[in-house]
């Protein structure tokens, strides 16, 4: 009786073993999630790479890069040196890795292969599972280049500017910084029938608010970091800003500070009382903060540009209207005989007949038709490249968001509405959401010498 008790026992065991065997063959090794890099790897790169085996002990960790039959180390989990491991127990780990020439000067620029394995123990850390993951990325180990096309880039202090470059690779992001202000390049596809590739086009300005000094530089960026600068020949020239006095009466506060406020209700969390002091105290913040949260709108809007070029020749200036208010005018606000506040007119005041019609300065996409602050009724269009005019202060809006519109074509009447005390239009030229002189697009022969000539050097096939 005991001997067969004992024979069922050793088979059962035997079975239960082999079955935990069998079945340990069959248990998933640790998930491996590669977050850096993805595509490629520049010069300078880091390797990020998050490994976990739930309710188990990492036992094994290693990542290497593949390429030309040789492996080059990134991490070992047995030595872990020059590595950031962020480690959530024993069961999961976060590797961070820097990783450049110096450190593995054995890298080669083209294709390589990242390779990620991890183990883990399985049948009571008598045996272990692994996985592997694999990613193919790009090694790309030379800076972008950059070479200049266009001649003669003369800017004006408040104005604009065009250069046509090259660069290469021709997937690089680039364009021009000035200072700490960037506008990107374009390909313009649809300039002639040029197809080259690496060629871009970048219009750039020396804002108003910038030294004259501001460094100018072309820049480029390729998709594995690598970044590259060069300087390119240019001319600035300075000019003077008008200066002048706003009087604000009591009388203008309170016609126009209360139909801001129902417009845009958060700026003020309490009834006004009435009083002078009150509405004075809340003109102030609307010229302040709503101006600067206008701003911010603007720069919004900024990104929805399109990289064609939907103008074509000089922008038009509102027919038969009187300039009130110029370009970067530097304003000093007076009330009741002393100094309130002070800013700076981004556009022109441009005045003619009340309700007058308001005519698109060119062709181009509306991407605004609304209400916005201090600029009351406005309309905004994008005319490409960066290039956008705003049209504000209206009585009435004849257009929507997303309409085609061509030069000449009426975007509604001329108003008060906003911060505004008479009827007029305020008109604004923005690059890259930032206000540049409209004087220049006006002007047929700065549009000629400036951009079109330069455009049909590039691109000989095309006629702007």
């Amino acid at each position: 009786m005991f001997r067969p008790f004992l024979a069922l026992t050793l088979v059962l065991t035997l079975g239960l073993g082999a079955g935990l065997y069998v079945a340990s063959n069959r248990a998933t090794g640790p998930a491996i999630d590669i977050t850096q890099p993805t595509h490629f790897v520049g010069r300078s790169a880091v390797f990020q790479a998050t490994i976990e085996a739930p309710g188990s002990k990492l036992t094994y960790v290693e990542a290497v890069i593949e390429q030309n039959e040789e492996q080059f180390l990134l991490f070992s989990l047995s030595r872990p040196t020059e590595a950031e491991i962020d480690q959530d127990g024993p069961d999961r780990i976060r590797i961070t890795r820097p990783f450049d020439r110096n450190s593995h000067p054995e890298l080669r620029s083209g294709t390589a292969r990242l390779r990620v394995s991890a183990k883990r123990p399985v049948l009571f850390g008598l045996r272990e599972t692994s996985s592997s993951i694999a990613i193919d990325v790009e090694v790309r180990l030379e800076p972008p280049r950059i070479s200049i096309v266009s001649n003669f880039h003369y800017i004006n202090h408040g104005g604009a500017e065009l250069v046509v470059y090259k660069i290469s690779p021709p997937d690089s992001s680039s364009g021009v910084r000035v200072g700490d202000r960037t506008y990107p390049g374009y390909a313009v596809p649809l300039l002639g029938t040029n197809n080259d590739e690496s060629l871009r086009v970048a219009l750039f300005a020396l804002l108003h608010d910038q030294d004259l000094d501001t460094p100018i530089n072309l820049y480029a960026r390729d998709k594995a970091g690598n970044e590259a600068q060069v300087e390119f020949d240019h001319q600035r020239f300075p000019k003077e800003f008008r200066r002048s006095q706003i009087l604000v009466s009591d009388r203008f506060l309170r016609q126009v500070v209360p139909r801001i406020l129902e417009r845009v209700p958060d700026l003020s969390d309490e009834e006004p009382d009435g009083s002078d002091q009150e509405w004075l105290d809340l003109y102030l913040f609307i010229n302040d903060e709503l101006r600067r949260r206008n701003r911010n709108t603007l720069a919004a809007l900024a990104v929805e540009t399109t990289e064609q070029m939907l103008w074509e020749g000089p922008f038009l200036q509102l027919s038969n209207s009187k300039v009130e208010s110029g370009f970067a005018d530097h304003r000093t606000y007076v009330h009741g005989g002393r100094e309130i506040d002070q800013q700076v007119h981004l556009g022109f005041d441009l005045a003619s007949t009340a309700n007058a019609p308001i005519l698109a300065a060119n062709h181009g996409t509306v991407i605004y038709a609304d209400y916005l602050g201090i600029f009351g009724n406005c309309v905004i269009i994008d005319h490409g490249m960066g290039l956008q005019t705003l049209y504000a202060h209206l009585a009435s809006i004849a257009v929507s968001r997303g309409d085609q519109v061509q030069q000449n074509e009426q975007l509604g009447l001329s108003g008060q509405t906003g911060l505004a005390g008479g009827d007029h239009l305020h008109y604004a030229t923005l690059l890259q959401g930032h206000p540049v002189s409209p004087v220049e697009w006006w002007d047929s022969h700065w549009i000629e010498d400036r951009i079109l000539r330069k455009l049909r050097a590039a691109f000989p096939e095309t006629s702007p």
